[in-house]
């Protein structure tokens, strides 16, 4: 099943024009710039980096959420980026989305069974004994029960909230769903529940996950593969056990350092990187990341690196690596 493609993101890009200084001149913010990845069905991929590099954009992009600036999202072989709203409506019941603030996700005014019935409703989905018994089912899947249909959202706790928006989003069977952060905003005790949770639905269900966090932990337990973004661009994408043992780009080693040991007799030397994250509304011109990394090249500053493939179709856009014609060369050392 993991070798169907479920998925294609080709050159997508997201831009907003904003107004600034005195006289309100235009900026355009690229928030989502020429990503490009594959999603396999039935895994679980990574989109992973800093606050602000464009992670959840991309994620709502690819539902619609947002509207795209340019680029395709393919689908099961349609084209999600070119399809008329009602028929963009109508696959929503195949894509759905797990949101990140569990307190901000579920409408105050609904009873749980009015939120879970919702879906279903706009979908047409079974008739109205049916849809009961789905969600009083999905209900004791996810920890809860029966009892708490009448409740408001207020009157549970942070980790119950999320198992109710994975609810919501799960009942509908769909094929794919996006989770933007989804255990971010609760407790670490609860973390691990909902993070499981996920896991146990995925082989329940079949679905295959979009997993969008900056928690390296999490992404290391849960993931298959995973694309590591960098000011709106992708810089490096690898199966997950692969990318965490040998990163190759410089930002990713970067990251991966600041993950905690596990021992506190372990060793691990951090990297620290100078200066802050650029401005997507004013990027770096060549490698955006060239301001910050400790290995830049004069090419880095001018000129935007090509992905280099390496085995099990691990690719970094890096200029640290020059590909000739039998092996690929280091140009300087990562020690």
């Amino acid at each position: 099943m993991k070798n169907e493609v479920l998925l294609t993101v080709k050159n997508l890009k997201k831009y907003y024009e904003i107004s600034q200084g005195m006289f309100k001149e235009k900026i355009v913010v690229r928030a989502v710039d020429d990503v490009n990845f594959t999603v396999m069905r039935g895994e679980t991929f990574a989109l992973v980096g800093e606050s602000g590099c464009g992670k959840s954009t991309t994620g709502r992009t690819i539902l619609r959420l947002v509207e795209p600036t340019a680029g395709e999202v393919v689908f099961k072989g349609t084209n999600l980026a070119s399809l008329p709203y009602e028929q963009m409506r109508s696959l929503r019941k195949q894509m759905q989305m797990v949101f990140q603030d569990p307190y901000a996700s579920l409408n105050p005014k609904k009873t749980i069974l009015q939120i879970l019935m919702e879906p279903l409703k706009v979908h047409n989905k079974f008739d109205k004994k049916e849809r009961l018994r789905k969600i009083i089912a999905m209900l004791k899947i996810v920890g809860l029960s029966e009892y708490h249909l009448d409740r408001y959202p207020h009157e549970f706790s942070g980790g119950q909230r999320q198992r109710i928006g994975i609810a919501r989003a799960v009942i509908l069977q769909p094929d794919f769903i996006i989770a933007d952060e989804p255990v971010s905003a609760l407790d670490v005790s609860v973390q691990s529940q909902v993070i499981n949770l996920m896991l146990e639905l995925q082989k329940e269900f079949g679905l295959t996950y979009l997993f969008i966090s900056h928690d390296l932990s999490v992404i290391q337990h849960m993931t298959d593969r995973v694309a590591v973004m960098y000011l709106g661009k992708i810089v490096e994408v690898a199966d997950t056990e692969d990318l965490f043992r040998n990163p190759k780009h410089p930002y990713t080693q970067a990251l991966l350092s600041a993950v905690p040991v596990a021992h506190p007799k372990e060793e691990k030397k951090r990297i620290i990187l100078k200066g802050d994250v650029p401005s997507p509304a004013n990027p770096p011109s060549g490698c955006a990341f060239h301001p910050r990394c400790p290995f830049a090249l004069e090419i880095c500053k001018t000129k935007m690196p090509e992905p280099t493939t390496f085995e099990k179709g691990h690719t970094a856009n890096c200029h640290l690596y020059i590909k000739n014609e039998e092996e690929i060369e280091y140009v300087t050392s990562y020690s």
